[in-house]
């Protein structure tokens, strides 16, 4: 759950969409202050897969419906065909996704962050990336990257000076790592169980990812 803080920050206007220069480091990106100002730095035409509706419709036109959680969970984990039966869903739903033209879409998904240290050198702070979950009624919904960079930073121009005190103080500043591409041919979707919840149905789909940007949580303003 988000930390919503007490103290609001007033964002200097440059926060507004902006590509990154040339000259910086490809894993520099602005951090925005709104939503609308990070989409707008992705490619056109994306689907934008950030709510629980738009999630349901997209797993909808690629797989039709969903599995029947209960039979394939059985007795549980230890149930001796728990993973047979997993391993031949997603073989079989596998083949019936192949040529589907939501394959071929490019989305946009969110994974939860954190802003760590300022790093002096590269200008900007620090992003720790964590994982969402939504609740659907397919299951839980856990998006995974695949070709994201290895290292994330995000700019906050002239509010980096208020965001080191915060963070001094010891504040937590969350954000919005927003994720565009493509989903991943050979695995686009692979169905499991949470780990977390006995029963409770998962859902993995694999995206390429094409562009990056951050957006300042509500909660942390």
């Amino acid at each position: 759950m988000r930390t919503f803080l007490a103290m609001a920050l007033l964002l200097p206007a440059w926060l507004a969409p902006a590509m990154v220069s040339a000259e910086q480091s490809p894993a520099l990106r602005p951090l925005h202050l709104t939503m609308s100002a990070a989409l707008a730095t992705l490619p056109p035409q994306n689907h934008l897969l950030l709510d629980r509706e738009p999630i349901e419709q997209f797993l909808a036109a690629l797989d039709g419906t969903p599995p029947d959680w209960a039979q394939l969970y059985g007795h549980g984990h230890h149930d001796p065909g728990h993973d047979e039966r997993l391993f031949a869903l997603n073989r079989e739903r596998d083949a019936r996704r192949e040529g589907k033209e939501p394959l071929q879409w490019l989305v946009t998904v969110v994974w939860s962050g954190e802003l760590s240290r300022y790093d002096e050198e590269e200008g900007g702070f620090r992003v720790a990336l964590g994982p969402k979950f939504n609740r659907t009624s397919w299951g839980e919904v856990r998006f995974k990257h695949e070709d994201l960079p290895a290292t994330l930073i995000a700019s906050a121009g002239e509010a980096t000076a208020d965001l080191k005190a915060r963070m001094q103080r010891g504040e937590q500043i969350e954000i919005d790592v927003v994720m565009c591409g493509t989903l991943v041919p050979e695995e686009s979707l692979v169905y499991d169980f949470s780990h977390d919840v006995e029963g409770l149905g998962l859902i993995m789909p694999v995206v390429r990812i094409e562009a990056v940007a951050f957006v300042l949580a509500a909660g942390a303003r």
